[in-house]
């Protein structure tokens, strides 16, 4: 129970990039990746922007007979998790597949598979739906068809926490080692743009309506009016330190600590959710972590853009850190909402930065609504103490927050 769980790769495919060189460079330039859903054709829905996967090709990382039985949510998860694997030297493979495992997080499935099938079946005159369907669309279907591909035997499983899951799943790999084995891969991606999927997330009233890529995501902004969905995530290997520097691994960090609480209760759509429970996980997960408020070098938070629930995470930090919190940063402007994809591409983002030793700009807001005046962060600097808060909330309830310590860089050459 005393092994100490690193992270040796990372695996980005996001509207930002597939791989986590071209993440990082939209990051560091601050491009928007949002525009009009590609998808489908969404004229007659009231939210129109999205953060797609610009020319995604799973054929180069799906095999032909994978591709037909799949969900472009699990190609998705497919491109990320070989991009993870080759960027920790380890084999495509697992040669040792009961001491490697595989838990990622999962929200709503196959969207597309499930949108196709379910036309055919009521839309045409068969009456049917293909041989794949159930599993395509299931929720789990990406960790089982990667266990298969990839060998990962060991203790594998699916969190289900919605926009929490990609931090719930890498708490979950730590405890994995923990308990004896050496690898696991988590993270997340998510694909919810379809017709169906869309209307889903419209019924919760928290998408934004507004028609500009430009303007339509602006979290904790004066104009914020609801998030912007996206697809894609990042994916992770998570490994025991002892294993990873017995081969000569390459760390970007460590997860020291890690909370998941809930609300338990009904969420006021006026006043927003209660902070208390989100600021209990940020604070159990600083305690866990050995961690004192001030020490913490940035934090990576939910913003999810709807006003109520911005001054409410707001609240929520000042609860912990005191009126001047350490400097805060949000990329989701630039990508879109990836719900559960969108909390793993943070916790990847946070790693990036300690290793390219630097922090990155906020994209936003331009003027702090009132209750939302964090520290956020202006101008790139480099990290002090290497450790990043991520926090991240699921819809009705959910809260988690993550503490990462980003790895020393190495020694310049001739030093």
């Amino acid at each position: 129970m005393t092994a100490r769980a690193v992270v040796t790769g990372i695996g980005v495919v996001a509207p930002s990039g597939v791989g986590a060189d071209a993440h990082w460079a939209t990051v560091a330039a601050g491009t928007r990746r949002t525009g009009q859903i590609t998808l489908f054709d969404p004229a007659s829905y009231p939210t129109r922007v999205a953060g797609e996967v610009a020319d995604f090709d799973p054929a180069g990382f799906v095999d032909a007979r994978q591709r037909v039985q799949t969900d472009r949510w699990s190609h998705l998860g497919f491109a990320a998790t070989r991009l993870a694997l080759a960027d920790a030297g380890l084999a495509d493979v697992s040669p040792d597949p009961y001491r490697w495992a595989v838990t990622l997080a999962s929200s709503s499935g196959g969207n597309l598979f499930g949108q196709r099938e379910l036309q055919r079946l009521w839309g045409g005159p068969t009456r049917t739906v293909g041989a794949y369907q159930s599993i395509a669309w299931f929720y789990a279907a990406s960790v089982g068809q990667l266990s298969i591909r990839h060998q990962f035997k060991g203790p594998s499983g699916v969190t289900v926490s919605e926009s929490a899951g990609g931090l719930d799943s890498l708490a979950h790999a730590v405890r994995t080692v923990r308990r004896g084995t050496p690898v696991v891969i988590a993270g997340a991606t998510e694909c919810p743009l379809s017709p169906y999927a869309l209307a889903c997330q419209l019924r919760s009233g928290l998408l934004s309506d507004v028609a500009d890529p430009q303007r339509a995501y602006r979290p904790f902004d004066v104009a914020a009016s609801g998030y912007v969905p996206a697809e894609g995530g990042a994916v992770f290997v998570v490994e025991d330190l002892a294993h990873a520097l017995g081969r000569g691994a390459r760390i970007y960090g460590e997860i020291t600590g890690w909370a998941a609480t809930h609300d338990a209760a009904p969420t006021d759509p006026e006043h927003g959710p209660d902070p208390t429970h989100y600021a209990r996980a940020v604070k159990l997960a600083l305690d866990r972590a050995a961690v004192r408020p001030h020490d913490v070098d940035v934090i990576w938070p939910d913003a999810l853009g709807v006003p109520a629930y911005d001054r409410a995470e707001a609240s929520a930090l000042r609860a912990v850190f005191g009126d001047r919190t350490p400097p805060v940063t949000t990329q989701k402007p630039l990508t879109g909402r990836a719900h559960q994809g969108s909390s793993a591409l943070d916790a990847a983002t946070a790693l990036l930065a300690f290793s390219r030793g630097v922090l990155p700009v906020s994209a936003g807001p331009e003027e702090p609504a009132p209750g939302c005046e964090l520290t956020f962060l202006r101008e790139p600097r480099a990290p002090r103490s290497r450790i990043a808060l991520v926090g991240a909330r699921g819809f009705d309830g959910f809260n988690s927050a993550l503490v990462l310590r980003g790895a020393a860089p190495p020694p310049a050459a001739g030093s």
